[in-house]
């Protein structure tokens, strides 16, 4: 039997640790918050990939090793599989997440849309809260690079948020 982790105790620890390397330890820094902290999903992606894949044999191909990471992987991670995968046989992902748990409870606080500089008042609400998605996204992007990594695949990974709580990873594969 494995050690298992209370979902609401991962949410709180990925919550703190943004908080902490964007509003203390790198306040004025954010691209090196957001390097840090993906770095640190990539240690943990790395770690992880290491343990599912213990008693597997080794993948023969890149889809082969994105396909593991949308179906076990992900249901370890998460306990769901990823709900689409889309690829342009070059080399490109797209695993798509319609309810991703890590932002289906972000919101948006109502005092930043009524504040701002610009003509449309909303714009700087979406401005902060667009950051602060991207901000929880870096560690699952790491996790994500670290897993692929581990299997021998080099790969750089993004995210794109269209409708809270949908995200996709996209992954691309290095030559």
């Amino acid at each position: 039997m494995g050690k298992e982790v209370s979902e609401s105790c991962v949410d709180s620890l990925l919550t703190e640790m943004v908080a902490s390397y964007c509003d203390r330890f790198y306040a004025n820094k954010s691209e090196l918050a957001a390097r840090r902290i993906e770095a640190i999903g990539y240690q943990v992606g790395h770690q992880l990939s290491e343990r599912y894949t213990m008693e597997r044999p080794r993948f023969t191909d890149h889809l082969e090793a994105i396909k593991f990471i949308c179906k076990d992987f992900w249901s370890e991670v998460f306990k769901k599989q990823i709900d689409n995968l889309k690829t342009n046989h070059r080399g490109t992902f797209v695993l798509q997440d319609n309810r991703f748990r890590w932002l289906a409870h972000m919101s948006v606080d109502p005092s930043l849309e009524n504040g701002g500089a610009s003509q449309d008042p909303s714009d700087a609400g979406e401005s902060k809260a667009a950051q602060a998605t991207s901000m929880h996204l870096y560690f699952p992007c790491g996790i994500i690079r670290g897993a692929l990594s581990n299997l021998g695949i080099p790969c750089a990974v993004s995210a794109e948020v269209s409708n809270l709580p949908a995200c996709s990873f996209v992954v691309r594969i290095k030559a």
